[in-house]
């Protein structure tokens, strides 16, 4: 998204989830090292393996198989890594893990253009991204940013879609667009990418999360 706080690392587990519900052998790789938070999305505690040879074993979580540098910190710990370290940490967890034969690979980013991206999608084939955006203006912004990084490194873009579209009270079923409404869709026909729908705020989300 560029940003933080719109729902990437939600929206990574929810798409991950139902592509594993398909049927497919799903892997999750949690790439924001400096705020990693699939651990507490997936309820995953305790370090991962290590086989004798130095390879990770990922945590099994709901029929996935996730890596993520949250579940090796003490709670509370900051990753306090310049450029370089953070690069060579997130090759660490894509190359030294064993993930199996998978079908695909879900990569939550983090926000920004930095050097995490720019290492990943240099070092990687990456098939596509998925722009996850807030309506309004200011995270719009962002997403634009996002885009514009994503087509200089030549990866194609599956498209975008409104996180937090909005919000239907479920004491009398009114809806209030907290954020504005259509932003995202908007943005998506300006600049000619698909538009994959609006994701509502829902309590449940927060709560099961």
């Amino acid at each position: 998204s560029g940003k933080g706080g719109v729902g990437k690392s939600t929206s990574a587990v929810n798409l991950a989830l139902a592509l594993a519900a398909e049927g497919l052998d799903v892997g999750l790789l949690d790439a924001d090292l400096y705020g990693p938070s699939i651990p507490k999305l997936l309820g995953i505690e305790g370090k991962p393996a290590i086989r004798d040879d130095g390879i990770f074993t990922p945590h099994a979580a709901f029929g996935l198989r996730v890596m993520s540098i949250g579940s090796m910190l003490v709670p509370g710990q900051a990753v306090v890594w310049r450029g370089p370290m953070a690069t060579s940490g997130l090759r660490q967890l894509l190359r030294e893990t064993d993930w199996g034969g998978l079908d695909c690979l879900i990569i939550d980013l983090p926000p920004g253009t930095g050097d995490i991206h720019i290492a990943l999608f240099q070092q990687t084939i990456v098939d596509g991204v998925v722009i996850v955006s807030t309506p309004q203006d200011l995270a719009l912004i962002d997403a634009q940013k996002a885009i514009d990084m994503v087509r200089r490194m030549s990866v194609p873009v599956f498209g975008l879609f409104e996180s937090m579209s909005y919000f239907i009270a479920p004491d009398t079923g009114n809806r209030y667009d907290i954020f504005g409404h259509g932003g995202a869709r908007r943005e998506a026909e300006r600049i000619g990418v698909p538009f994959l729908g609006e994701v509502p705020l829902t309590m449940d989300v927060r709560e099961t999360s």
